[in-house]
């Protein structure tokens, strides 16, 4: 059974408690002595409240094949008020060929736990998995192969929904709503997509050690902000579909009443981007904005035509004009909170 180390102290342990905003001391559980260099890569995930699927997510990562164990880390970011995950981190970390990390960040907020993560993080490379997904055991190889290949500053993977059995109503939309498609090929891309199933580079993050907005925290969007930052700065984006996850999403998400909303949240995207640069570029916002109003219109309209026609084409059709809508009403009050929840919540 593993031990937690302390911050001041150096135990033989394969779990570092490293808490919210110092970084901890790196100590290897194989060999009980500090590590004279940093992993090469660091595997993120951020959580909140979710054991069961943290569990399943991390212990994915255990089982990588292709990658020297010797150069990795993982690192576990518990984002509740109270450490409800490091019991969790334990587990893993008795059961891991490689140092654990945990960290307790409990300030609200998936822009500060990615942080938070990011700063007791040792690796050049940063791999982000999220805690309702699961990486088949080629996984992380394959993201570091197309890195390598295409000198790639991010990193991007295909990610594939798992809908329970029993959801049968909207059970396309859903599928292809939590899934991330792209080409067949690996290869370099002008777009990004978010933060989970990607591998990102240290060296090419405008912050390496808080590089997320925590202007965000609530309503996310943070790592689109950053991509879309490091896009203008001439980073290298790539694609590789061999480096898939499954993704189980929250029965609660199941609905779509939240994935309407999260369309309208993604559609704020682009003009939140045009709106937060330094400084703000207001013909890009206007743009954005047009293009919003006439996706709102032209989709809606097509929906509610096709109301008694097709319920699923109707659902895609609402979804474009949810993300048109967005892109129009983006500022303060039409902010979506998908993150952030406190202990009442």
């Amino acid at each position: 059974m593993s031990r937690l180390a302390v911050e001041t102290q150096l135990q033989s342990s394969a779990l570092i408690d490293s808490g919210a905003t110092e970084p901890a001391k790196r100590v290897s559980g194989a060999r009980g002595a500090l590590e004279p260099t940093a992993p090469t890569v660091s595997i993120v995930i951020p959580t909140q409240r979710r054991a069961l699927p943290l569990l399943r997510a991390a212990r994915s990562v255990l089982r990588q094949t292709g990658v020297d164990h010797a150069l990795l880390e993982l690192v576990i970011a518990d984002n509740d008020q109270t450490p409800s995950a490091r019991s969790i981190a334990e587990q893993v970390a008795a059961e891991a060929g490689f140092p654990v990390i945990y960290v307790h960040e409990a300030r609200s907020g998936v822009a500060s736990a990615r942080n938070a993560a990011m700063a007791s993080a040792t690796g050049a490379s940063i791999a982000f998995l999220d805690d309702d997904q699961e990486a088949p055991e080629g996984w992380l190889a394959g993201l570091l192969d197309v890195q390598t290949r295409f000198r790639a500053d991010v990193v991007f993977g295909p990610v594939r929904a798992r809908v329970p059995i029993d959801i049968g109503e909207h059970r396309a939309h859903f599928e292809q709503f939590f899934s991330r498609l792209g080409p067949d090929e690996p290869g370099l891309q002008a777009g990004y997509y978010g933060c989970g199933n990607s591998l990102v580079q240290r060296a090419a993050l405008p912050d390496p050690d808080r590089p997320f907005s925590e202007l965000m925290n609530k309503t996310g969007g943070e790592d689109d902000l950053l991509f879309g930052r490091m896009k203008a700065a001439g980073a290298r984006f790539a694609w590789a579909p061999s480096a898939f996850v499954f993704e189980d999403p929250h029965l609660e998400r199941l609905s779509l009443a939240y994935t309407l909303s999260r369309a309208f949240a993604y559609g704020q995207g682009p003009t939140v981007h045009f709106a937060g640069s330094s400084p703000p570029d207001r013909l890009g916002v206007a743009r954005w904005m047009a293009i919003g109003v006439v996706e709102a219109v032209v989709f809606g309209l097509m929906a509610a035509g096709c109301w008694l026609v097709s319920a699923e084409k109707r659902v895609w059709l609402l979804d474009r004009a949810a993300r048109g809508l967005g892109k129009t009403l983006w500022w303060g009050p039409f902010q979506h909170q998908f993150y952030g929840r406190t202990a009442s919540d």
